[in-house]
């Protein structure tokens, strides 16, 4: 063999060793991406079956027995504030009521300024969480906007149960 055939096999084995080092490399870079995409697409379906409960924005006296919420878990409690149940309690900002869907009750005991909107008979959501006794200890407090509103999740589900009267609000979904 001349040496010019030699060099060319040389250059021949050196351009191959070099190709087959960036097609490593683009395996490699790829094969990366792809374990990070799949490793953010597990993460995002953990998230969401975690959360799967918790994305609700409320829930109704009835369904706190379907539900099985244990004491002490946050969450929200929608429905209307049962009549004669609002009673002041020896601290002036301390309030206990009953929230009702029309079937089964919930009593919430609630310290702070209730909303100027809040009374007997009309729609509320209450943030806080049950305590070791069944009574919804509420830190936060929403009413109703005006006389004809009632939260759309608050008619929803008393429309459910079969329960909604038009006449009840007309400020969620007829």
């Amino acid at each position: 063999m001349s040496n010019t055939q030699n060099g060319a096999q040389t250059g021949q084995k050196t351009n191959n060793i070099v190709t087959r080092r960036i097609a490593s490399r683009k395996k490699k870079r790829l094969a990366l991406i792809g374990a990070a995409g799949l490793l953010i697409a597990l993460t995002a379906a953990l998230v969401l079956v975690a959360l799967k409960e918790q994305i609700v924005f409320f829930y109704a006296p009835g369904d706190l027995a379907q539900k099985q919420v244990a004491p002490g878990t946050r969450f929200r409690l929608g429905g209307l504030v049962a009549d004669g149940s609002v009673e002041r309690q020896e601290s002036e900002s301390t309030v206990a009521f009953v929230i009702t869907d029309t079937v089964d009750t919930v009593p919430v005991v609630f310290s702070g300024i209730l909303p100027d909107l809040f009374r007997e008979g009309q729609g509320v959501i209450a943030e806080g969480a049950l305590d070791a006794k069944g009574t919804f200890v509420a830190d936060t407090v929403l009413a109703k906007h005006d006389e004809t509103y009632m939260p759309r999740e608050v008619a929803d589900s008393l429309k459910d149960k079969g329960l909604w009267r038009h006449d009840e609000g007309s400020g969620a979904s007829q």
